[in-house]
């Protein structure tokens, strides 16, 4: 036995190993194939996947202007010509880097300790682009200021953690149709891998196209234009060629079963990217270049956050703060409850008979907590994020992932200097691998029953197409309605003389919802707290071994 096989035994056999139900903890429902030294290699492979939101995330919404002003009248909508506006931008920019930390370090310790799971929470990308470009505006020239925008987030997490604490968040999450929660899976994975492939937050192998929306890029970023299109020199830039080289050597890691590869395959190529001058920089001589690596070589630094804290106006009587917070709601709601429930399914603790997973109640209480507390820093929404799946690839089963993921980001409150420097080509490779893995679900949709494999495919290539997890449920949800009303109308008018020809081949959605009763929808710890015993869901397996694994519990 070696002495990291002695280490992950001793922790197991501990409190703490038994609170996070590590393999060999002898707690009553063990997370099968979770170890100690797994856990932290994985926590730190999902932080470097999630490196380049602290970077990305600061830089969307100090497009929104944040606090800063200027006169509009003397220097136009958007006050770029304004030097005091420009350097008020700049301090915006270091306090959204700490409040991107702060809050996705608080979000993911909380996510760990309370619901032991292995997904990270951080502001959401898509939703902090909507709160930037679409609410407040580039520069504040939306019809919604920073600060009323601000109180529109919070009051959102207010909403959220309402839903959650009575159990109407886990009940929506129940009546998504199986078909439709099997197929977020692979249409994230394919939302992965389109990221991946990507310049922003990939290897530039894809780029816009005006002709056909994209195209094959790879050109150097010198040969894009404003709209990123490549002019010249396609599949000639080095970023591009060393990204594909990254991808390569992850997926031969991974065929040889090597520990820590995605892992590996991030560093390798971020640490190939850093030296200047080459072809493969990430900091070319150019003012931009240049400001990120005096930044680079900044290494430990810290900024408390002086501009954008408990920065609220708490105005409601605008129709347009109200339209931003229903699109808050409804976005936030199904883009977290696909993400989180495809992360189940990919980590294998998903219960096969109620399409739930342990720790739902607290993992969604955690999420509108942290959307609520982000806006104090002056974030947008905080949701879970998709690239908790490369983590779960590297053998993240329980909680100690996320929390190490949190420290991780704690850490990079003192080393964003580091951690914000991660390339666009060295995550895009783990981004397109993860990606990869998450098809694998695709084979569970009921394909054989036409109302249940059309939505689920309008769901898989919506998520991608339609860059948005709620979009994509949306439009599954919505078709998956209006089919399968039409069929069990004609069904009863006719007295079931009217049916498809495989109509006994459909998943049983009814008896799914109701299964387990009302109890299986209600926080087990409300039960408790009026003396109930919560709902114990077993599986249909005769073992007793599946049986224990696909228990539903709660730790709370």
């Amino acid at each position: 036995m070696s002495w990291i096989d002695r280490l992950n035994t001793r922790v197991a056999q501990t409190p703490f190993g038994r609170w996070f139900r590590l393999e060999g903890s002898g707690a009553k429902i063990e997370r099968a194939g979770s170890k100690f030294t797994i856990e932290l290699r994985a926590g730190l492979t999902t932080f470097i996947a999630m490196a380049y939101i602290i970077s990305t995330n600061a830089l969307i919404l100090t497009d929104s202007g944040g606090t800063c002003d200027c006169d509009r009248d003397l220097y136009g909508p958007t006050c770029d010509t304004d030097p005091e506006y420009s350097s008020c931008l700049q301090g915006i920019k270091l306090d959204m880097i700490t409040a991107t930390c702060a809050i996705s370090c608080l979000a993911c310790i909380l996510m760990g300790a309370l619901a032991n799971l292995p997904i990270a929470l951080a502001p959401g990308m898509g939703l902090n682009a909507y709160f930037a470009y679409t609410v407040v505006g580039y520069h504040g020239t939306g019809k919604v200021s920073y600060r009323n925008a601000l109180s529109a987030v919070c009051i959102e997490g207010i909403i959220f953690f309402v839903l959650s604490v009575v159990g109407l968040r886990q009940w929506f999450a129940r009546m998504i149709p199986l078909s439709l929660k099997t197929a977020t899976a692979p249409g994230i994975g394919i939302y992965l891998a389109f990221i991946g492939l990507q310049s922003s937050a990939g290897i530039g192998l894809i780029t816009s196209s005006s002709a056909t929306l994209v195209e094959l890029g790879g050109c150097p970023p010198e040969y894009r234009d404003a709209n990123n299109v490549c002019t010249a020199h396609h599949m000639q830039g080095g970023p591009t060629w060393l990204g594909v080289l990254g991808l390569m050597l992850i997926g031969t890691m991974l065929l040889y079963r090597l520990k820590g590869a995605i892992l590996i395959g991030i560093l390798i190529v971020a640490i190939i990217s850093w030296p200047r001058p080459t072809a493969v920089t990430y900091f070319p001589h150019t003012p931009s270049g240049d400001e990120a690596f005096n930044f680079f070589k900044k290494v430990v630094t810290f900024h408390p956050i002086k501009n954008t804290l408990a920065e609220f106006h708490w105005d409601l009587s605008s129709g347009d703060i109200w339209i931003a917070l229903i699109t808050f709601l409804y976005v936030d709601i199904l883009d977290c409850t696909g993400t989180m429930f495809s992360m189940a399914k990919f980590g294998g603790y998903m219960d096969d008979r109620t399409q739930d997973f342990e720790g739902s109640s607290m993992a969604f209480l955690v999420d509108s907590a942290a959307i609520a507390i982000g806006s104090t820093f002056g974030s947008s929404p905080v949701t879970a994020f998709i690239e908790s799946g490369a983590g779960i690839a590297e053998g993240g089963r329980t909680g100690i992932t996320t929390i190490v993921t949190g420290i991780m980001f704690f850490i990079a409150l003192f080393f964003a200097p580091i951690f914000a420097s991660f390339p666009p080509w060295a995550t895009g490779p783990a981004l397109i691998t993860v990606g990869a893995m998450m098809m694998q679900n695709v084979l569970q949709i009921n394909w054989k029953y036409i109302g249940d494999g059309l939505p689920a495919f309008i769901t898989i290539i919506m998520i991608p197409f339609g860059y948005s997890i709620g979009y994509g449920l949306i439009a599954g949800i919505g078709s998956f309605i209006f089919i399968n009303s039409v069929v069990f109308v004609l069904f009863k008018l006719s007295r079931g003389r009217i049916a498809p020809p495989n109509y006994e081949d459909r998943d049983d959605w009814i008896g799914f919802v109701t299964r387990g009763g009302v109890k299986s929808n209600i926080p087990p710890w409300i039960l408790r707290l009026f003396g109930k015993k919560p709902a114990t869901i077993s599986s249909t397996n005769n073992s007793e071994e599946d049986l224990a694994e696909k228990q539903v519990t709660e730790v709370v």
